[in-house]
């Protein structure tokens, strides 16, 4: 039963080929096999290259099947559209449309698989692919955000500076006014006095407009605080937004230009596999000796065109007969006077009726 099946899988004719020998029919489910597993490698590839792209097994299976069906049913055309006649040249002409087809497929089957076999390798490439674009990522937006920051720390840092310079000055009047008092500086008299007095009060005055310095740069300060954290927050949630993209990018196109990256030797073989096995029943059947199964159904073909052409050239012939005999009939009806009597009579019954019908139309239209 098996054996039945594979050679339905190979297109060839059951009926001429239940009366071949064993080992023609053995040909011929060899072929239907390599057909066959060709078409179950095609399903296996496509579903994994599915997958990859819909993250659905479901989705994977049911387009692989009908991916699988093609792929069986275009290399069963293939292999069962090449005939054994004519000369070599001619079967190789014939065959070289169909292998040029085999050819496409089988890089279409190869591929999808080929990333399944190196799916580690591919991975780590995937993974370095993946943080290089997330350092770029990071850094394209912090082009974005970082000027603005820097322009707000700036000024934070600007308010600050105001602050230190308020608080020297101030310090330094103290200094000025204590160094009065201890007759250490200024007119050199110990204690108290009116100098000492005007310089406690510039001291004390410049002491409150440090006060209100601070009070209003630290308002300040902390609005330009805010204003950086909601940017370095904003920036952070960007970066978090785009790091799923990034995550996912592992795809089907990804990870073949992955693949590019690893050496192509070990690739190169899978294709030749997937190759010859693509295109083995079609070089089978041009190396091949004409076998009987080949010479039956040239005999069946021959057999059919003959008879086809034997029933054109009698419907040839038949019309040509009826022709020649029509001719003469109407040679002889020519030079008969009944005949001629009766189709002058009919013609002038025609001519009274056409003018009669003239005549009421015009008269109808006046």
């Amino acid at each position: 039963m098996l054996n039945q099946f594979f050679i339905r899988c190979s297109g060839a004719d059951t009926d001429i080929l239940s009366q071949c020998s064993q080992g023609e029919r053995t040909k011929y489910a060899g072929i239907g096999a390599t057909v066959f597993f060709t078409a179950l490698m095609a399903f296996i590839a496509s579903s994994y290259a599915l997958y990859t792209v819909f993250d659905s097994i479901y989705i994977a299976l049911l387009f692989g099947l009908v991916w699988g069906l093609l792929i069986f049913n275009l290399d069963r055309y293939i292999v069962s559209t090449i005939k054994k006649s004519g000369s070599t040249a001619h079967q190789f002409w014939q065959a070289l449309p169909r292998i040029v087809l085999a050819v496409i497929i089988a890089i279409v089957i190869s591929k999808p698989l080929e990333l399944k076999i190196f799916e580690k390798e591919i991975d780590q490439v995937l993974l370095q692919e993946k943080n290089t674009l997330t350092l770029a990522n990071q850094e394209q937006l912090a082009l974005q955000y970082t000027p603005e920051v820097e322009a707000l720390e700036q000024d934070v840092q600007q308010l600050k500076n105001e602050i230190i310079t308020k608080e020297e000055e101030t310090n330094a009047l103290y200094a000025t006014y204590i160094a009065e008092a201890e007759g250490k500086a200024g007119t050199g008299l110990l204690g108290k006095g009116p100098v000492y007095q005007e310089k406690r009060d510039k001291h004390d005055a410049a002491l409150a407009e440090l006060q209100q310095l601070k009070t209003n740069n630290r308002e300040k300060i902390e609005t330009l605080d805010a204003q950086i954290a909601a940017l370095k927050l904003e920036y952070n949630s960007a970066v978090e937004n785009a790091q799923p993209i990034i995550d996912r990018f592992d795809g089907l196109m990804a990870r073949i230009d992955a693949m590019k990256q690893l050496p192509w030797i070990p690739s190169f073989f899978i294709f030749l596999l997937f190759l010859t096995i693509e295109t083995a029943p079609i070089i089978n059947k041009l190396i091949a000796s004409k076998g009987e199964y080949d010479f039956r159904l040239e005999e069946n073909e021959t057999v059919v065109s003959s008879w086809i052409n034997q029933k054109v050239t009698q419907r040839q012939l038949v019309l040509s007969t009826d022709q020649e005999l029509n001719k003469e009939i109407y040679n002889d009806l020519k030079s008969e006077k009944e005949v001629y009597e009766y189709k002058k009579k009919k013609a002038e019954e025609l001519l009274k009726l056409q003018a009669d019908s003239f005549h009421k139309v015009q008269t109808k239209g006046l």
